[in-house]
């Protein structure tokens, strides 16, 4: 075998062992391509509350017995006033109604938004106790906002899933329902529900 057909032979072997390698290196090249293509973006939504600011008109309907089967409801009135803190990052609302019962609530609800998991907890605390309770963490998903957390809030205290719904949200109105459930999230019980209604702001009267 003369020395240009031993050269000739081991160029088209080196051939043969790359194009292989190449067309591995251009389908991880392409997969990696798509991959980053269909990875969807994470949603911000710190500005999912904006909705929220200013001064609202609320009807308001409460279960008078929770998880015990009870269909009775009790309704009235109040008003809310909500202002955004940190550029939207957070919000906080002050809630006053007359109590069926007597006397007036007033209550007050801070909404925090967390960048890193783009998750809002909502924490509600009442002049009453002057103590914030634990927070409510969800997010909201196609014009929906879902939150859950765990409550001492059945029957001989004890622990309930507690979610929180907003839905039905246009500028000038929302819709917002409260939830227990004592099985685990496989059933859920409405008992307590909110109508909003912005209150339009007056003109201001010339001096």
């Amino acid at each position: 075998m003369n020395k240009h057909f031993r050269v000739y032979l081991m160029v088209c072997s080196l051939v043969a062992v790359l194009q292989p390698l190449q067309g591995l290196a251009q389908g991880n090249s392409d997969a990696a391509k798509a991959s980053t293509q269909q990875a969807p973006a994470e949603r911000d939504g710190q500005h999912d509350f904006d909705f929220e600011m200013g001064t609202w008109k609320i009807h308001l309907k409460r279960l008078d017995h929770r998880l015990t089967g009870s269909t009775a409801w009790v309704e009235f009135d109040g008003t809310s006033v909500t202002r955004k803190v940190w550029d939207g990052r957070a919000d906080l609302e002050e809630f006053e109604t007359d109590s069926p019962a007597g006397g007036n609530i007033e209550g007050l609800t801070l909404r925090l938004y967390d960048p890193q998991t783009h998750q809002w907890s909502l924490y509600w605390a009442t002049s009453k106790s002057g103590a914030m309770g634990p927070p409510t963490v969800g997010e909201f998903k196609n014009g929906r906002g879902e939150f859950f957390d765990t409550e001492p809030s059945g029957p001989n205290g004890r622990a309930v899933l507690v979610r929180f719904v907003w839905s039905d949200i246009t500028p000038n109105s929302a819709h917002f329902e409260q939830s227990f459930s004592d099985d685990g999230g496989k059933t859920w019980e409405v008992n307590w529900i909110t109508d909003q209604t912005r209150v339009k702001d007056e003109p201001v009267k010339a001096q």
